[in-house]
């Protein structure tokens, strides 16, 4: 690996094959060493995406899942309006004053993008940041402290953990095993679009 000279009189000048000012691109061959352990995040992310596209499907089409098909949202269902508007807890009434069809918008894209993203294996770093964002959100929605009888535990669900793994996923590159990562990566380099 050559260097720069701090040697402004020389005409010659030996560039670093990974100076990140030219351009150069990380992948996740040299954040994560294991073949197996890349495999794993790689099927972390696909795992991961696909249980937030899945609510944007069951949502948008009303299949019976978690919603019925008079309350899809092509029937005129308010997917998100409706858990706003259920909140519990101390941050209730900040969500139920603020329910409106803007939050339906904002829920749905949010679900598809990030779904999209982690299955793809492409724009993950945003996918991470908006998964936090979302899931916190929810979380304090149905915010379990000091609730009895509905909660397995009284600080801690699947929210974190998905806000976790998502954020694994996105730090390890793991879009580059199965995914779209490494010709991502090629076009937007190393920074927050990666």
């Amino acid at each position: 690996m050559g260097t720069i000279p701090r040697d402004t009189n020389t005409q010659s000048t030996t560039v670093s094959h990974h100076d990140v000012t030219k351009g150069v691109v990380t992948f996740q061959e040299e954040v994560v060493r294991s073949s197996l352990a890349r495999r794993f995040l790689a099927g972390l992310r696909i795992v991961l995406g696909f249980t937030f596209l899945w609510p944007f499907i069951d949502k948008l089409f009303g299949l019976g899942y978690m919603t019925p098909s008079a309350k899809a949202w092509i029937h005129g269902g308010a997917p998100a309006q409706g858990f706003m508007k259920g909140a519990e807890g101390p941050f209730a009434s900040m969500f139920k004053n603020t329910a409106g069809p803007w939050a339906d918008w904002l829920f749905m894209a949010a679900l598809l993008g990030i779904g999209v993203a982690l299955l793809a294996g492409a724009g993950l770093k945003i996918a991470a940041w908006s998964a936090a964002i979302l899931l916190a959100l929810m979380y304090l929605a149905e915010f379990p402290l000091g609730t009895t009888g509905v909660y397995t535990n009284p600080l801690i669900d699947s929210h974190w953990i998905e806000a976790l793994g998502v954020a694994v996923v996105a730090t390890t590159l793991a879009g580059d095993t199965w995914g779209l990562g490494k010709w991502w990566g090629r076009h937007v380099g190393n920074g927050f679009l990666r």
